[in-house]
């Protein structure tokens, strides 16, 4: 079968790969759809940290069960999302039921080959059936399960003030899961276009450009009060920065971005507001359940986040150029019809 591999940064090669056969506790899977991630971006770039070359991408996947065991839990012709998240189960974070901080964890295509492939052998575990929601839905649930994570580790009150700074697609997902949860919320981006955007998916007219009076702008948005949780998912040190200004006093700080190298703050100020900062990661696997639960009873409807799509041997040509095209939010990857 041709498999996609990036060989090394900028270089992807087609490769003839025997077909995977299942192993113990594994099903055999058809790769219908595979979102792309600022992952794949990043990695592409050589900016991807804990990435290793050649490397398979894909982990945002709708899968088709081809074969699988009379006893599993899924049955051949089954559509299913994918938690890509490999996790020991032993650790002292797993026994704790924080499998997303696992001391071994593994994502696919990061530690793992992914799904930039015809098939693929995955845990049985690690599917989540459905019978309603689209092929690009289940291919949303994970970017969408990173939000829904965030949401829960802040535990917004309904009706408090949030304020979600970033509006790509992570962001995207976390401002539909504060706005799930009754929060009165505010999105900023620096680009007008991706508020516009968010704006309208969201349905706030509580839409803020950053800058340097951002602060004193999210005061005339909650009548002369900060929010009491704001949500970084920029990724920027200069923004995770500014974004230490933001929370009232008493409120939370959570980091859904991150990046490489330190992060500093001024302790007495930090003391004086008694400010909370939460950093969130990945997902644990009642986040996925939680987020098909949503896509299916309508609460979060992620389908706009779908704004350009294309066919698996397109790869090579449109990604190196992807992240330039305009009015980008997410791209998806037809692999199989």
């Amino acid at each position: 079968m041709q498999t996609l591999v990036l060989e090394t940064p900028g270089v992807f090669a087609w490769k003839e790969a025997a077909e995977p056969e299942a192993g113990p506790g594994e099903v055999l899977v058809r790769v219908r759809r595979c979102g792309v991630c600022g992952t794949d971006i990043h990695a592409f770039a050589g900016r991807q940290p804990f990435f290793t070359y050649p490397r398979r991408l894909g982990h945002e996947l709708a899968v088709e069960v081809l074969d699988a065991p009379a006893e599993a839990a899924v049955k051949p012709g089954d559509v299913c999302a994918v938690e890509p998240y490999y996790f020991c189960g032993s650790c002292a974070a797993c026994r704790a039921g924080k499998t997303n901080c696992c001391q071994r964890l593994e994502l696919i295509g990061v530690h793992i080959d992914g799904g930039h492939a015809p098939l693929i052998a995955v845990p049985v575990d690690k599917l989540h059936p459905h019978t309603t929601l689209s092929l690009e839905e289940l291919a949303l649930v994970e970017p969408l399960v990173i939000g829904a994570h965030a949401v829960e580790r802040a535990a917004p009150a309904p009706g408090e003030p949030v304020a979600v700074v970033g509006m790509g697609p992570i962001g995207l997902g976390v401002a539909l899961f504060a706005k799930a949860a009754g929060a009165d919320l505010a999105v900023v981006d620096i680009n007008e276009d991706r508020l516009d955007f968010a704006a309208q998916l969201l349905g706030t007219a509580h839409a803020v450009v950053a800058g340097d009076d951002l602060a004193e702008r999210l005061r005339a948005v909650f009548g002369g009060d900060l929010p009491r949780a704001v949500f970084d998912v920029t990724g920027s040190p200069r923004a995770m920065r500014a974004s230490f200004d933001l929370p009232e006093s008493g409120g939370r700080l959570i980091f859904v971005g991150l990046i490489q190298g330190e992060y500093a703050f001024p302790e007495s100020e930090f003391h004086r507001r008694e400010l909370t900062i939460i950093s969130s990661r990945n997902g644990h696997p009642d986040n996925f359940r939680h987020v098909i639960r949503c896509l299916e009873d309508g609460s979060v409807d992620a389908r706009p986040l779908i704004t350009h799509r294309f066919a698996f041997d397109e790869m090579p040509a449109r990604f190196p150029t992807l992240h330039q095209t305009p009015g980008l939010i997410k791209a998806m990857i037809t692999i199989a019809e």
